[in-house]
């Protein structure tokens, strides 16, 4: 494996112990927090494999919380993220899963309100790096380390077409990019890493589209 920078191999500026209990788990939170949108009223978190096993020694669980509540790796107020949240009055639920998983730090994180909810399942590969792979029952590839679009559509021809083509027209590079449906002709979710943040004129043209049935969106 490569490394492309000193900070892949130590990991980032983080409140510890451990970048992938840690980093790793509160980067997973924080990306679910984003894909909702909003604070939720509840978090329901289930750890499998390492994460089970340690999660509270290791500081897993004030961490993927401190994610949810918004807080980057390196704030302090993660240490306190639980009481934090029972503050602002989120409920939170956590279960130790047997489940074998294809990556051992693995978390399964349910957030939501009266208006709706998210499931995100996400794993810490280490160095503080992560990757989602589940999004409300689409499999995905999603690091969170660039800005991205998660776009719903129909799952018709022209559908990666129309997207690409406003993109290109406001000088947008894709980095990475891949769709994932659950049945032909279904819905389907197209997931595209960026290279710079995406405005509002370009989200409001991409939800424009026919075909599209949401945008959202990940920023840096």
């Amino acid at each position: 494996m490569k490394y492309k920078s000193v900070f892949d191999i130590i990991g980032p500026i983080m409140i510890g112990p451990s970048s992938s209990h840690t980093a790793g788990a509160a980067r997973i939170g924080r990306v679910a927090r984003h894909l909702f949108g909003r604070k939720p009223e509840f978090a329901k978190i289930s750890f499998y494999g390492s994460f089970a096993k340690t999660y509270r020694g290791h500081g897993t669980d004030v961490a993927i919380v401190g994610g949810i509540l918004d807080y980057d790796t390196f704030d302090t107020r993660i240490v306190d993220a639980l009481t934090i949240a029972k503050q602002e009055g989120i409920e939170v639920s956590m279960t130790e899963e047997d489940a074998v998983t294809d990556h051992p730090n693995t978390a399964r994180v349910i957030i939501g309100d009266k208006n709706g909810q998210i499931e995100v399942v996400g794993i810490s590969i280490g160095g503080g790096k992560i990757e989602i792979t589940e999004l409300n029952g689409f499999s995905l590839r999603l690091s969170g380390n660039h800005p991205a679009l998660l776009i719903v559509h129909n799952d018709k021809y022209g559908a990666i077409a129309g997207v690409a083509n406003i993109l290109a027209k406001h000088e947008i590079n894709i980095g990475h990019m891949e769709v994932s449906r659950k049945e032909k002709g279904k819905e389907a979710l197209m997931v595209i890493e960026i290279d710079q943040n995406a405005d509002e004129v370009i989200i409001n043209e991409l939800n424009s589209l026919p075909i599209v049935q949401q945008v959202v969106k990940i920023h840096d």
